[in-house]
């Protein structure tokens, strides 16, 4: 990344400007000793969204940590806050040994470590250069980091006002005007993609039943939100495009009552990247699928393949044993009856080694249909569906329920690692992704197919009790992701 070719300690404006604030956060630091303010049950908020966003042992990094309670709340493996208050650091040091803190101004100090999160919480409003500081931050990352930020709305500056007059907050200095707008737009000038972004805290005192209906629900609808005290945002360092020959791929093939279809999963399934493996998972077929994927791999000796017995029940079981059984670095799902065609699929690993996404679903729902593809109530059902499940994730997901899902391995598994925050709840194995996707904040890039008719045996889709199921999703959705 190119760096601007100044720095800020040259520039006798920005250096005032910096003492001023150096000064003030020394001194507020030793007023916080002794303030009872209104900012705990804010800052108790923080910590609980921040600690929904990142899980526990990563490697964490905080700029303008303060005393350094929102870094160690979060139980990082390793901990590191940096701010230029000589004060701050110092309590942050008393309050918290087991973390490392630096003082420095975050326009211009280096480090030579990379962090799997980046903080910058209530920083922002207060930078000489907001830039700069994204420049930094994005420095220390890696295409997997997330860099999360929070900042203040100014329409909030009239109520600080009074409880700064009140004593119950410590007086501010004059800051950024930020919009969510402006956060994307210096992002985007500083390499960095923004994943999502929404509104948090409606009332930042504890008041009992009013608190958790404002901060939990109303702060999430229209035109609550509008009102909300603190904009968050989550980006990433924009991902250099990797080389198409340097990875292995698995292709994840369900496969129940499909035998007419498995030669052709292997006639039209394109070679991609170094070399792509067949993973065949039968589940308690009634006709002879089983012996027609081991006559097509007998058949076939030079595509890599292997062949599971399915020991559970359900898509999304067999999705889960084969993930755990693909020698890839790639997994793509294909769905045996072919309704997506397999020679889409190196379209999705371009767009997932190009850095566009990092699970990269199938869309059914934008290019017209052959006309027995999907029944129109089933068409009307994924339609509001999708519409639900934008809404609730915070990424848009036009359609859910297409089988075709490609994502890195190394995301699977931390996917893997966190499912007992949702529990084994999926039967399709496409939510199971989709949610665990969302909770490690990735990037989700819909791509657009051209749904085709089922050519040999019947659908395994019973509308009314996944249509049930489907609510039951949204009901998850809402409770672990949403509404937090």
């Amino acid at each position: 990344m190119a760096q601007r070719p100044y720095s800020t300690s040259a520039d006798p404006y920005a250096k005032r400007y910096s003492h001023e604030r150096r000064a003030y956060w020394d001194g507020a630091a030793r007023r916080l000793d002794s303030l009872r303010s209104w900012g705990g049950y804010y800052h108790r908020r923080l910590a609980k969204v921040y600690g929904h966003l990142v899980s526990p042992g990563q490697r964490v990094i905080e700029f303008g940590c303060g005393r350094g309670d929102l870094l160690a709340a979060l139980s990082p493996s390793f901990g590191v806050g940096v701010d230029f208050s000589s004060e701050m650091i110092g309590r942050a040091r008393r309050r918290h040994p087991e973390l490392t803190f630096i003082q420095a101004d975050v326009h211009d100090f280096t480090l030579n470590e990379t962090f799997d999160v980046i903080i910058l919480s209530d920083l922002l409003n207060d930078v000489w250069d907001v830039q700069r500081v994204l420049e930094q931050a994005a420095k220390l990352g890696t295409p997997h980091t997330r860099v999360i930020i929070n900042s203040y709305s100014r329409l909030w500056e009239v109520p600080l006002a009074v409880a700064q007059k009140l004593g119950l907050a410590l007086p501010v200095l004059r800051g950024n005007w930020l919009t969510v707008e402006d956060f994307v737009n210096l992002a985007e000038l500083a390499d960095l993609d923004v994943v999502r972004h929404w509104q948090e805290v409606l009332l930042p005192l504890p008041i009992p039943v009013l608190a958790p209906l404002l901060n939990r629900f109303l702060v999430r609808l229209w035109p609550f939100r509008a009102l909300a005290l603190t904009n968050l945002v989550v980006a990433r360092p924009k991902p250099p495009a990797q080389r198409k020959d340097e990875h292995h791929v698995s292709v994840i093939v369900p496969v129940r009552n499909e035998a007419g279809n498995v030669p052709e999963v292997f006639s039209r399934t394109p070679e991609m990247g170094k070399g792509t493996q067949l993973v065949f998972v039968e589940g308690h077929s009634r006709d002879d699928t089983y012996q027609a994927v081991l006559k097509a791999i007998a058949d076939h000796p030079e595509r890599p393949a292997k062949l599971l017995r399915q020991s559970g029940t359900g898509k999304g079981d067999a999705v889960r044993l084969g993930f755990s059984q693909a020698d890839g670095d790639v997994l793509m799902i294909l769905d045996a009856d072919l309704t997506v065609p397999p020679e889409d699929l190196p379209r999705f690993y371009e767009a997932l080694c190009s850095g566009k996404g990092e699970l990269v679903n199938g869309v059914r729902l934008v290019y017209p249909m052959e006309k027995q593809a999907m029944r129109y109530l089933n068409l009307l059902g994924n339609k509001f569906f999708s519409l639900c499940f934008s809404w609730l994730l915070g990424q848009p997901i036009k359609d859910t329920l297409c089988g075709t899902k490609v994502l890195w391995k190394k995301d699977y598994q931390k996917i893997a690692a966190n499912r007992a925050l949702f529990g084994q709840f999926d039967p399709f194995g496409d939510f199971d992704l989709i949610f665990g996707a969302v909770k490690l904040n990735r990037k989700i890039v819909d791509l657009p197919v051209r749904y085709r008719e089922r050519r040999y045996g019947v659908t395994n889709i019973q509308r009314w009790e996944h249509g049930w199921l489907l609510l039951r999703m949204l009901l998850i959705a809402a409770r672990r992701i949403k509404f937090v």
